[in-house]
């Protein structure tokens, strides 16, 4: 299963476009920075790719389009368990 959306760089302001692909029960994000431009993996999503993540799965979830509900709760449980990194 894959979801695709887009939003800001917070480095550059700039759009760019990020997919959440889910295989084998894990969640793995990939960004591109131009329309048709290629996947790169992305090994540190933010907290705010999870919640779009969420956000779109609950709006398929409410139109019925091949998402269970263990995908929500495994998105919900991982932004549950979220620790932000520590502030020197």
């Amino acid at each position: 299963m894959e979801i695709k959306w887009d939003d800001t760089d917070p480095q550059t302001g700039k759009r760019r476009f990020v997919k959440a692909e889910r295989f084998a029960g894990r969640w793995t994000f990939f960004c591109r920075k131009e329309r048709r431009g290629v996947w790169e993996k992305w090994a540190e999503p933010s907290r705010e790719m999870w919640e779009d993540l969420l956000e779109a799965l609950e709006r398929r979830l409410s139109r019925r389009e091949a998402i269970e509900l263990g995908d929500v709760e495994m998105v919900k449980r991982i932004l549950a368990e979220w620790r932000d990194a520590p502030s020197v």
